[in-house]
């Protein structure tokens, strides 16, 4: 499916530009690299990331979303150091994407703060088809 990833101009109450969207029918999927679509490799012991294996229900899913036309970027704790064995690592197993984002936080406990509306979803194990439910959420206090 070939979706458009263009960014579309939305103004203010004041007719100001603000940042652009995508179509609500494309998802912006941030994903995590150790622990999420493979073993858990810290940055400490670079050469296992050489022959970790991909989880295939990960490969599987991820590609789906890239074939269907959603923006696939890896986002990883990994360092700029680990830049071309992640992406030598990415393409050896098959997975599609667009980008890769080094140097996120370590440590996890992770809460962002975001103008635009952001969803959160933990892996614990196994990629699936999404499904909705309902969560408790921390909100500004209004």
């Amino acid at each position: 499916m070939n979706k458009s990833h263009e960014l579309h101009t939305i103004l203010n109450a004041k007719g100001e530009p603000l940042s652009p969207l995508l179509e609500d029918d494309v998802k912006n999927y941030l994903v995590d690299i150790d622990g999420t679509i493979c073993d858990d490799v810290p940055n400490e012991e670079p050469e296992r990331m050489k022959w970790v294996e991909p989880y295939p229900d990960a490969l599987e899913i991820v590609n789906k979303w890239f074939d269907e036309g959603h923006i696939i970027t890896f986002f990883t704790s990994r360092t700029d150091v680990h830049k071309e064995i992640t992406e030598e690592w990415l393409q050896k197993h098959g997975f599609k994407y667009h980008f890769l984002l080094l140097n996120k936080p370590r440590g996890g406990n992770y809460h962002w703060i975001d103008n635009h509306l952001v969803k959160a979803t933990r892996y614990e194990g196994k990629f699936t088809e999404m499904v909705k439910e309902l969560q408790e959420v921390e909100v500004f206090k209004s």
